[in-house]
Order: C-alpha cells, then sequence, then structure tokens
C-alpha cells in the first residue's frame, strides 16, 4: 500500500516536502550524559540492589537523534546547551567525530550539562529520570540568534527536553524558513494548538499520544483514535511509534501500519531517538514519509540490539549489513 502523505496550498504553509532533498537537517533539543545501571529487574519502593554493572554514555534526546541521522549520512547541525563542565567536552567531542556541526552548541555559565539516571533490566527494558541543568536554560533568544541555521535546514527536528516557550519558536522559525518540522514529543506535556498546527510529523509513542490528545495514559485508547484527535487539532501527519508492533501513520485520509522488524532486545534506551533521526534523515534526503518509515523502523530496531544512546545508533553500512542478513524493512499495511 502506498500511503498519501496530505498536502495543503494554505498560504505560507509548507507543501509536501519543503524544501528540495539531500538537505539539512537541524535538531534543536537535550544533549546529556547518561549514567546507566544495568540491574536483574527495576526496584521496588524502598529497596536497595546491587547493579550488574554500571556506564557512562552520551545522550540527550537532542543529540541522540542528530547522531542517529548524521550516521546514516545527513548533513545535520546541534542547537542546544551545555554546562561549563568535563560532560560538555565529552558530549561535544562525540557529536563531533559523527560529523555533527556544532555552530549552535552553547554553553551555559552557571548550570551544569544535563545528565539522565537510567536503570536497565534484564529484559533490556528502561526507566530513565532527567535532570535537564543547562538544556532548560536553551531560550527563544538563543535560538533568535541562530536562525540562520533555520534558514539552510530542510527538516527540523524538536523534542520536549527544552523550555516549551523555546519549543514554540523553534517551531516558528522552521514554519519561516519553510522548513519540515518534526516534532517527537517527549516527554509528554500539554502542547498548544498554535504549536501541533505548525507541526508537520508529530512521532509520539502510544502513551503519549494518549496524553496529548487529553485520554488516559492507560492503554485504553488505540493509537489510531489518539492520533486521529491530534489530527483534528491541527497536525498534519501523527506517526505513533508502537514499540514491538511498529508505527501507525494516521492523516486526515490515510491510516497505515507498518510491522517492526522482529529482534531481540538488548537496550530499548534511545529506540524512539533511533527512530526519529533516521525519519528525519530520509525526509532530508528527498523521501515521502512514506517511504522513510520503513527505514526508520529498521534503525530502530538495530539500535535496541545494542547497548547504550548514542553508540547504539547504526551507520549506513552497519544498517545495509543489517537489511542484508535479512532484516526486511516492512511496509504499510492498509487499515
Amino acid at each position: 500500500m502506498e500511503a498519501r502523505r496530505d498536502v495543503t496550498d494554505e498560504p505560507g504553509r509548507r507543501t509536501d516536502q519543503g524544501k528540495a532533498g539531500k538537505g539539512t537537517v537541524l535538531v534543536v533539543g537535550s544533549a546529556n550524559m547518561d549514567l546507566v545501571v544495568t540491574c536483574e529487574r527495576f526496584l521496588r519502593p524502598g529497596e536497595t540492589m546491587l547493579a550488574r554493572d554500571f556506564a557512562t554514555f552520551p545522550g540527550g534526546k537532542g543529540a541522540n537523534q542528530a547522531v542517529a541521522a548524521a550516521r546514516l549520512g545527513a548533513r545535520v547541525c546541534f542547537l542546544g546547551k551545555v554546562g561549563r563542565d568535563a560532560f560538555r567536552e565529552t558530549l561535544a567531542e562525540g557529536l563531533r567525530r559523527d560529523g555533527v556541526r556544532l555552530d549552535g552548541l552553547l554553553t551555559d555559565p552557571v548550570a551544569p550539562t544535563g545528565v539522565a539516571l537510567i536503570t536497565v533490566d534484564a529484559r533490556g527494558e528502561n526507566t530513565i529520570v532527567v535532570a535537564p541543568g543547562a538544556n532548560g536554560h536553551l531560550t527563544p533568544a538563543d535560538l533568535d540568534a541562530h536562525a540562520a541555521l533555520f534558514a539552510e535546514a530542510t527538516v527540523v527536528l524538536v523534542q520536549l527536553e527544552i523550555p516549551p516557550e523555546t519549543v514554540e519558536r523553534a517551531a516558528a522559525l522552521a514554519r519561516a524558513h519553510d522548513a519540515t518540522l518534526v516534532l517527537n514529543p517527549a516527554p509528554a506535556r500539554p502542547l498548544s494548538d498554535a504549536l501541533l498546527r505548525a507541526v508537520d510529523v508529530l512521532t509520539p509513542n502510544q502513551t503519549e499520544a494518549a496524553q496529548l490528545a487529553g485520554f488516559p495514559p492507560d492503554g485504553t485508547t488505540t493509537a489510531e483514535a489518539a492520533a486521529r484527535q491530534l489530527i483534528r487539532r491541527g497536525v498534519r501527519s501523527v506517526l505513533v511509534t508502537l514499540g514491538v508492533d511498529g508505527a501507525l501513520l494516521v492523516t486526515a485520509g490515510v491510516v497505515a501500519h507498518y510491522p517492526a522488524v522482529p529482534v531481540t532486545p538488548v537496550d530499548t534506551t534511545a529506540a524512539g531517538d533511533a527512530f526519529n533521526g533516521a525519519l528525519a534523515f530520509a525526509l532530508a534526503d528527498g523521501q515521502r514519509l512514506e517511504e522513510a518509515v520503513p527505514l526508520a523502523n529498521a534503525v530502530a530496531a538495530l539500535a535496541v540490539t545494542r547497548r547504550g544512546a548514542q553508540p547504539s545508533m547504526p551507520d549506513r553500512a552497519a544498517l545495509d549489513a543489517f537489511l542484508d542478513a535479512g532484516a526486511a524493512a516492512t511496509h504499510a499495511v492498509a487499515r
């Protein structure tokens, strides 16, 4: 089935792909140092447990997604804020090594670099607590000072680990410069209709989709029902990630399910980031949304077979080998 991405001719509104393909991805978001412990199971309240091991990995949803897109071959620029500490140098060196431009990597004089405290259980599932640090000090004025980065971007990719007013400004700048806006609404929080109307592709997981649509996040609302509600609020395309069940694409005229690539997970920490970075790469490369989803599914599947956030992101050679070995990128099933 070939699903259709809606096109609108509203004045000032992007059409199917915004700027031409083979373009630049601008990631506006967070950079954290991930402090990861691996345990047999998750703790109960008041319990102490000895971990199997401990490791640190460069992370943060924004930085993870920038690395995911860059390793696949996209031209990527990162716009975010870190602290004046040792973690800054580690994060900057990692991004630079993967070819991410750091024109927009800012340093806060007071706040520390953000950290994420991550527990991974024996099944590869995780819990995450984030201390935003300098990420919470990225302001709309910072974005305005780097508006030239938006002018050259084909795709702008944003998450919600930065202040809401900064997300709103990123959306406005993306629209002003005719870039395709992909919003990964994680961690979920209420979003205004004005922001949703600026979004070309919204990429929540099923829980986030229900919360954003105003439904209880208890699993009783289907992904399709939540996505349709978000479409009614003005989003052009909603792409709900469903973990082992793949992804569901919903527009005003199309509902299509893309099955996941089956793998045995080792660490699911950055699955969503791998998916979003790959999606941004494909869109900037000129692919239609319907073509981009199978590739994003495959990248996410390969990422969860590796430990860590940024270290788990595959490059194009690893992805091609994964697909050649029989991990076929699955295509949409009409609904």
